[in-house]
């Protein structure tokens, strides 16, 4: 299934997009947890529909924990390509509440995140702050993030904008249109790095699979193809012509 402009007629009108992108998250969250994540983990999809609040979907650890059945054997390791961008970023010290209650000790604890853009993380300056300010919470305390930009109303170098929020140096400008960045941060508050991979999507072109990191260097991979084609058969959408 090609990607599809869910922000314009006729699917802006049949099937909103926020409804989609909740649809979206759940399928991806089915299928890694059918045999996409290694034992331990499990994930759940978030979606509010006020505006960007929460994650809208967590990949979690439970320590000591078995693994939840999923439907298939535990997946082989995968290895992603080398990352097109690794920059020197500020990983602050690890001392504000939210983090703290996200890692501790016997609970569960977020290991990676996908976040599905909006139209409203990209409208103003205010709005692109916040997201970025959200993204840049979850690398700060060791989170993989996916970030998958497929609005078709507005254009932002969210990319950019994270690298500038943690200090990271002077890269290439990011994707201005669409696109999927998978980070990875790597080290502590001294030498600090940040390392993204970077897809650029195209309205009638298939998904990517991207690398989702889990923390301690694992990996899995994320297949935004299959994921997507799950989400548009749930809800009855079928490609034009």
């Amino acid at each position: 299934m090609p990607l599809l402009d869910h922000f314009h007629p006729p699917l802006s009108r049949t099937h909103p997009w926020r409804g989609f992108h909740g649809a979206w998250a759940v399928a991806m969250a089915r299928l890694l947890n059918a045999g996409g994540l290694p034992p331990g983990y499990y994930a759940v999809p978030f979606f509010d529909r006020d505006g960007p609040i929460e994650i809208d979907l967590a990949a979690v650890e439970r320590p000591g924990e078995p693994a939840i059945p999923g439907g298939s054997d535990f997946p082989q390791p995968w290895v992603p390509p080398e990352p097109e961008l690794a920059v020197a970023v500020e990983w602050p010290d690890l001392d504000d509440a939210g983090v703290e209650v996200l890692s501790d000790e016997g609970d569960p604890w977020l290991a990676a995140a996908v976040e599905l853009v909006s139209p409203r993380n990209k409208d103003r300056p205010q709005s692109r702050a916040a997201f970025t300010a959200k993204c840049a919470g979850y690398l700060r305390c060791g989170c993989g993030l996916v970030v998958v930009d497929v609005v078709t109303v507005r254009r932002a170098d969210l990319r950019s904008e994270l690298l500038g929020m943690l200090g990271g140096e002077p890269g290439p400008a990011g994707p201005a249109a669409l696109s999927a960045v998978s980070y990875r941060p790597v080290g502590g508050a001294a030498g600090g790095r940040l390392l993204a991979w970077t897809e650029s999507l195209r309205d009638g072109s298939p998904l990517p699979a991207v690398p989702l990191w889990l923390g301690g260097g694992k990996v899995v991979r994320l297949d935004l193809g299959a994921s997507y084609e799950a989400a548009c058969l749930d809800l009855g959408i079928r490609q034009a012509g």
